[in-house]
């Protein structure tokens, strides 16, 4: 319960919270007391100030200075539902209060929209830590403190996510005021679906609609598992959506500043130091052993697109992107100096992180000789193969650096079970909405920040976008254009054989029904294409390796 109330004592107006039932004994009351008052000194921007923690008739209660502004309750009763950013920063907002309450050891137990005050900047106080305590308690003793609290913490996640819904859409969820109440009705302990309606009078862009249904997913191993996560995937979107990527594009810098893009392959990086001390006529032998790692391939056109070398070497000519004339403008020294400054595989990740790095780099290298295969005539197969393998920038390092989210994401990308016994299956999030609902960012999004720091320009970070799926492929307009559909093609293609082989026949099908018209494919061409290629990316991380 929250209540408004003035104290003629101070001349303070007040807002009291109670817990919904009275402690059953006096031992029930003091621990009360000491569990809020240890709460109530916790300080964090987005927890509210404790003016008092005292007790009125064996009723606890705390009070909160009700001058910071009205409750997101009495402040958001739009039946449009409130503008999709205000949302997002006030839940995000709220999580990270959360989340450092959750770190001290605190928990909420009992989240409601009139438990949140909203001041008029925008920022948002969450009242009520530990309230709600009392039958927990018990729960505790018998299961161990420190399960009883993290499932605690799911809760308070879980609850605020189902605010965040009813922000949103306008209404509360399964039209329950009372967040403990409807969440009794989701999984685990019941059967009821949350997810966002699509005819809402004020829409919501489809990457926070994705992280709005994955906190209330009816699958509890989908949802957020921790307040930091949450408030991670918005802020991510937020930031995305005013400043091309925030956070997250930061973070993915500074780490391919210390440790690269891509790891070196096994043995491929010393090979190519090897043939670098080699003579100058041997460029061409060189050039292929270093397409055979995309670590090595990505480290030169880095190293020869960056301002200083494109300043003084190339200016007006355009990006570089081959090989060949990559070696040719930085010479045989500069290969080994990018050879030696690779980390050897797999770099800081583990098992699981190199296994999914590995498939990631196979699928991207298969692509790349697809799309050499599918070119058509006059192009240069290896500015083709390029694009396309940059085209899987973003899912190669964010398999690098970020490796426990890629995992999330692929996991999100999963089909799953229909929500009840005999209906359909429920088809995975899309690689966008996946990678924001975890990064808070687009997956793609994350080659693009690099490639773009590595001095590309907007000509290849157009080419290395692939198309898009939801769009039907038009014909090109430019020479650009036609390697940046290749790429697609290829990519698509390859896509299509991950899935499970009773889907791959349609999609591949697809697949040329979308490229037919531009590229004058057959589902012949590419299952020829495609059976070629499989050698080569079968000999990934092995036929480069010293004998």
């Amino acid at each position: 319960m929250a209540w408004r109330v003035h104290d003629p004592r101070s001349g303070q107006d007040l807002l009291l919270v109670l817990p919904r039932q009275q402690p059953v004994d006096t031992a029930a009351l003091n621990a009360w007391l000491d569990r809020a008052r240890r709460a109530g000194r916790l300080s964090h921007p987005h927890l509210a100030h404790v003016v008092e923690v005292g007790e009125q008739e064996r009723w606890p209660f705390v009070a909160y200075d009700a001058a910071f502004g009205p409750l997101l309750s009495e402040r958001s009763r739009r039946r449009d539902g409130d503008a999709p950013a205000d949302v997002a920063r006030w839940i995000a907002q709220a999580a990270q209060g959360l989340a450092y309450a959750h770190d001290a050891g605190a928990t909420h137990h009992d989240i409601q929209p009139f438990l949140i005050q909203l001041s008029e900047a925008g920022s948002v106080r969450l009242m009520g830590l530990e309230v709600a305590w009392g039958l927990e308690a018990d729960i505790a003793g018998a299961a161990g403190e420190r399960q009883a609290s993290r499932a605690a913490a799911e809760q308070d996640v879980m609850a605020l996510a189902l605010v965040m819904h009813g922000l949103l859409a306008g209404a509360p969820a399964l039209e329950e005021p009372d967040i403990g109440a409807a969440l009794a009705r989701l999984a685990p302990l019941g059967r009821e679906l949350i997810r966002l309606p699509w005819d809402l009078p004020r829409p919501v862009p489809d990457v926070l609609r994705a992280i709005a249904n994955r906190a209330t997913d009816r699958q509890p191993r989908q949802r957020y598992r921790s307040a930091r996560t949450l408030a991670r995937a918005l802020e991510g979107w937020l930031e995305n959506d005013q400043e091309q990527g925030g956070k997250a594009h930061e973070q993915l810098i500074a780490r391919v500043r210390q440790i690269g893009a891509l790891p070196a392959l096994p043995g491929a990086a010393s090979r190519a130091a090897r043939l670098a001390l080699m003579e100058r006529e041997h460029t061409e032998e060189l050039a292929q052993v270093v397409l055979h790692d995309p670590a090595m391939t990505l480290e030169l056109l880095r190293a020869v697109n960056s301002a200083q070398v494109r300043g003084s070497q190339v200016s007006g000519n355009g990006p570089v992107l081959t090989v060949r004339r990559s070696i040719a403008m930085i010479g045989l020294q500069g290969v080994r100096r990018a050879a030696h400054g690779l980390r050897d595989w797999p770099g800081p990740l583990d098992a699981e992180g190199a296994r999914a790095l590995e498939r990631a780099v196979g699928k991207a290298m298969r692509a790349a000789r697809l799309a050499q295969s599918l070119r058509p005539a006059g192009y240069d197969g290896e500015v083709v193969a390029l694009v396309a393998l940059m085209q899987n920038l973003g899912r190669l390092v964010a398999h690098y650096h970020f490796p426990d989210e890629m995992r999330q994401v692929l996991r999100l990308m999963q089909p799953g079970p229909g929500a009840r016994e005999g209906e359909a299956e429920d088809p995975g999030l899309s690689e966008l909405a996946a990678g924001f609902a975890v990064l808070g960012t687009e997956v793609e999004g994350m080659g693009i920040a690099v490639a773009r720091w590595w001095g590309m320009d907007d000509a290849v970070l157009h080419m290395i976008r692939r198309l898009p799926l939801d769009t039907p492929v038009r014909h090109p307009d430019t020479d650009d254009d036609v390697i940046r559909t290749v790429g697609s093609a290829a990519n698509e293609a390859v896509d299509a054989l991950a899935l499970p082989p009773e889907r791959q026949q349609a999609a591949l099908e697809r697949v040329v029904q979308r490229y037919v018209r531009v590229l004058g494919i057959s589902l012949r061409d590419l299952t020829a294409a495609l059976q070629a290629s499989a050698s080569y990316a079968s000999a990934l991380g092995h036929e480069d390796d010293d004998e």
